[in-house]
């Protein structure tokens, strides 16, 4: 029994070693040498962008700046991973190794500077105006993007964390000339929100199945279920914000769905990390991602917090 299971397990790292190696794992980089042209405006607008989207991974509470953090979620078998830090350090900052358009570039598409897949951050439909703000922010003398020489720890995937992302390794074309709606267009605004700032990676039924590309066909989009770690390695379960008065949000005020947003205070219930609160986005902007979420079809999911 113990030779059979010897001649398996043998077996499985060849057929890995032989995935591993046929896929394929460098993409071209980017050429382009644009640069965005940085104004106190789009710093601004960048800085509550780069909390709002890349905070919840990024920013290091104990630090107070963005210094990485380790990624609970990432199950144990497929190694450790770490966020990146993006402050101006050039011994291990991105934002210094990279060009304005590599970091654009890694956003909309997830291949790296070096041609690797990274696929944790992929916003294939952000605004041309958006991408440059961030970079604008990132570039910044903001006091929590100022130079950290540290790290948090070094990512290392195992053999079966390798396979998985070698496997799903399929970056995106980059989508030129988006465009950020108005907020005159507030069902408009309020699904590029929901898209970009990321809503829908967690509310639907699974990270491995999201469709970057066009949200709405994630499977179980937005109607909750997904299971994630929070604050100590808290299980914490996704909330139904679907528009359904049973299981999801249905009987919700607008005033009530500001509050959650911003202080993390639902009817009856406190929300928990990994939920963040959206304190700097303005009214109007979770005006107009309530009009959005009123739109989507209700789904009867019942989730148990």
């Amino acid at each position: 029994m113990k030779k059979y299971a010897y001649i398996v397990a043998i077996g499985i790292t060849i057929a890995a070693i032989i995935i591993i190696a046929g896929c394929k794992t460098r993409f071209p980089a980017t050429k382009s040498e644009a640069r965005v042209t940085v104004s106190l405006p789009e710093v601004e607008r960048g800085r509550v962008l780069v909390y709002s989207i890349c905070g919840g991974c990024h920013y290091n509470r104990q630090a107070n700046k963005f210094i990485g953090n380790r990624i609970e979620d990432v199950p144990g078998i497929a190694g450790t991973v770490y966020s990146a830090n993006l402050t101006h350090s050039r011994s291990h900052g991105i934002p210094p190794k990279y060009s304005d358009a590599q970091i654009k570039y890694l956003l909309k598409t997830g291949i790296a500077s070096d041609g690797r897949y990274i696929p944790y951050m992929l916003r294939p439909n952000m605004a041309e105006s958006d991408l440059d703000a961030i970079v604008a922010y990132l570039r910044s003398d903001d006091p929590a993007v100022a130079a950290a020489d540290t790290t948090v720890g070094i990512t290392h995937y195992t053999l079966f964390g390798k396979i998985y992302m070698n496997s799903s390794a399929k970056p995106l074309e980059y989508i030129h000339g988006v465009k950020r709606p108005s907020e005159d267009e507030p069902v408009a605004l309020g699904r590029y929100l929901v898209d970009n700032l990321g809503c829908f990676h967690c509310h639907s039924k699974s990270l491995k199945s999201l469709n970057y590309l066009h949200p709405e066909q994630s499977p179980g989009y937005m109607a909750g279920g997904f299971k994630l770690k929070g604050e100590n390695g808290a299980k914490v379960t996704a909330s139904n914000i679907t528009p359904d008065k049973q299981t999801g949000i249905g009987n919700y005020t607008k005033e009530q769905f500001l509050r959650a947003l911003t202080e993390g205070e639902a009817p009856q219930r406190k929300l928990r990390p990994p939920m963040p609160q959206f304190k700097m986005l303005s009214h109007k902007e979770i005006d107009a991602i309530w009009a959005y979420v009123q739109t989507i079809p209700a789904v009867e999911n019942r989730v148990q917090h």
